[in-house]
């Protein structure tokens, strides 16, 4: 197969600490010779783990490249005992931009892997993560949030898997993560996702959604900034004591696909529940109005299901397929 053409500035075999990119040949019109420049940063410090971190798989997702710039920042690793590799932002170009998909080829990185070395920008970012970083890895903390469409319950997330001494050590270290809410977490779809690739290399694997609405709070950084200490004490990569959440995790499942409820309409959400907010089977979730002329009856959406309401769409104008609500069961 052929050699992926992102050449890292910094060596992975070094020791101490180094800052630079991940370069991405890219020729444009205004840089013929130019390039995509991926920040990264690694710490490394005697013999331990490796944990790859990364934040801004989705461009529009801000706890996770807060929380790692952030840690990135740090100028110690006497408490470190391996190796950390961080990329603050996956997909760059969609960082950049401030979108969910990339703006130079459209494509979702985190629906497109294991991708491609001779592929478009984002599949070549998708292909070194699995060929590159993914195998040196021990501990993979993948730290999402909603974007400008969802908004969620701040939770840390793991997957049921084949092998189950795996989703016990995926699970553990979801609950080290300390976010307010643990879920085991269906996926719509799981193929191409970053998350399958991991775990298809036997790695521990955590992600999360931390809130929505393409921005962050004082709350949702916090947990995401505690989260990344939590992870790596737990991988025993840095020293210190996980740090609890204020109260105890809640545990939620999502069971089968009636945890999710799709719009069959577009127009206006005039929700009848909020995030956190127990609902019964039946109970009406949300009235789409039509935005097309007056006088016509709301279509109302129900719930498929008992549970606790763990992500809702944004913003209050809403297409046919989009997804209204997520609901999650409390263990």
């Amino acid at each position: 197969m052929r050699a992926n053409p992102i050449t890292p500035t910094i060596d992975y075999d070094r020791e101490g600490i180094q800052h630079g990119f991940l370069r991405l040949p890219y020729s444009r019109n205004d840089s013929a010779w130019g390039a995509v420049m991926i920040p990264v940063t690694q710490f490394k410090h005697g013999e331990g783990p490796t944990a790859l971190l990364s934040g801004g798989n989705h461009g529009d997702e801000y706890e996770g490249p807060t929380a790692l710039f952030n840690f990135a920042a740090r100028d110690r690793i006497d408490d470190i005992q391996g190796r950390i590799i961080i990329v603050p932002a996956m997909n760059y170009p969609a960082f950049q931009a401030g979108t969910r998909v990339s703006p130079i080829d459209s494509l979702n990185l985190n629906r497109i892997f294991p991708g491609r070395p001779d592929g478009s920008v984002t599949e070549v970012i998708a292909d070194y993560f699995s060929r590159t970083l993914v195998p040196m890895a021990d501990y993979v903390l993948d730290i999402h949030s909603g974007g400008k469409t969802l908004d969620f319950l701040p939770f840390a997330a793991s997957h049921i898997l084949d092998d189950k001494a795996q989703q016990q050590r995926c699970a553990a270290a979801a609950r080290a993560f300390g976010a307010p809410y643990r879920l085991q977490m269906l996926e719509i779809d799981a193929a191409g996702l970053y998350d399958t690739q991991v775990e298809s290399c036997g790695k521990v694997f955590v992600t999360t959604e931390l809130g929505g609405g393409g921005t962050t709070s004082p709350d949702t950084v916090r947990i995401a900034k505690r989260g990344v200490d939590n992870f790596l004490i737990h991988a025993g990569i840095l020293d210190g004591t996980v740090e609890a959440p204020e109260r105890e995790s809640l545990s939620l499942d999502m069971p089968d696909f009636r945890s999710f409820l799709f719009s069959e309409h577009t127009g206006l959400v005039e929700p009848c529940v909020a995030l956190g907010d127990q609902v019964c089977e039946g109970q009406p979730m949300a009235r789409i109005h039509s935005i097309e002329r007056t006088a016509l009856a709301p279509a109302v959406y129900r719930a498929p299901r008992d549970g606790l309401v763990i992500a809702r769409h944004l913003p209050s104008r809403i297409q046919i397929g989009d997804c209204l609500f997520v609901i999650g069961e409390v263990v």
